[in-house]
């Protein structure tokens, strides 16, 4: 489980590889299709499809000559059951948790300063 975990993961982290797949969520696409939009090669392109289709969030067949991408939804869910058990946690102060650690690092910066 981990290991499928640590691709989806993993792929997951790319922008671009995101961008990806909220486009695939409207319809299955041509990769060139996919690749319109970004300012990269198809070959970058292609690269960023076979982490997704390695990580199982999507797949890719052949239809004539032109290549489909297909959202494979059904990849997120181990995902999602695995971060829906922090959804038990009391819900992180963001403001308060950033007022935490702008004063210690503002203590570390000051212990850092000769003679501070």
């Amino acid at each position: 489980m981990s290991q499928t975990l640590d691709t989806v993961f993993a792929a997951l982290a790319d922008p671009t590889r995101r961008a990806i797949l909220a486009m695939l969520l409207e319809d299955d696409m041509a990769v060139t299709d996919v690749a319109h939009p970004f300012a990269m090669s198809l070959a970058a392109i292609s690269k960023h499809l076979q982490v997704l289709a390695e990580a199982g969030l999507i797949s890719q067949e052949k239809r004539g000559r032109v290549k489909w991408c297909k959202l494979e939804p059904d990849a997120l869910r181990e995902a999602s059951v695995w971060m829906q058990g922090f959804g038990q946690m009391d819900s992180l102060d963001l403001d308060a948790f950033e007022r935490f650690l702008a004063v210690e690092i503002g203590l570390e910066a000051e212990a850092e300063i000769p003679g501070g």
